[in-house]
């Protein structure tokens, strides 16, 4: 591991102290689990916010008739199907074997 300081205010390391003592554990396990859990809601939220942006880049080929609603009309499957064919409009649907 490696070691570092972290400057907390006296009401962080308070609260940290006092969340060890109950779950009988160490400041530096709690920091380290925060961080933890930190970075996966951080990764979560980057992926979330680049679905939201091809999502509205969608919207915006469709309203601008860069994609024609017809390449999907009259499909009865679209709630099945929807990602194939979202896939063959941008063009990089490839067909598992």
């Amino acid at each position: 591991m490696i070691r570092t300081l972290v400057q907390l205010t006296e009401e962080q390391m308070q609260a940290l102290k006092e969340l060890a003592k109950a779950r009988k554990t160490s400041v530096a396990t709690l920091v380290r689990e925060s961080l933890a859990q930190y970075v996966v809601t951080v990764t979560k939220d980057s992926d979330r916010e680049e679905k939201r942006r091809r999502a509205m880049e969608f919207v915006r080929k469709i309203k601008s008739g860069e994609i024609k609603y017809h390449d999907i009309e009259g499909k009865t499957d679209v709630s099945v199907n929807h990602d194939k064919y979202l896939a063959e409009i941008y063009g990089t649907w490839k067909e598992s074997s």
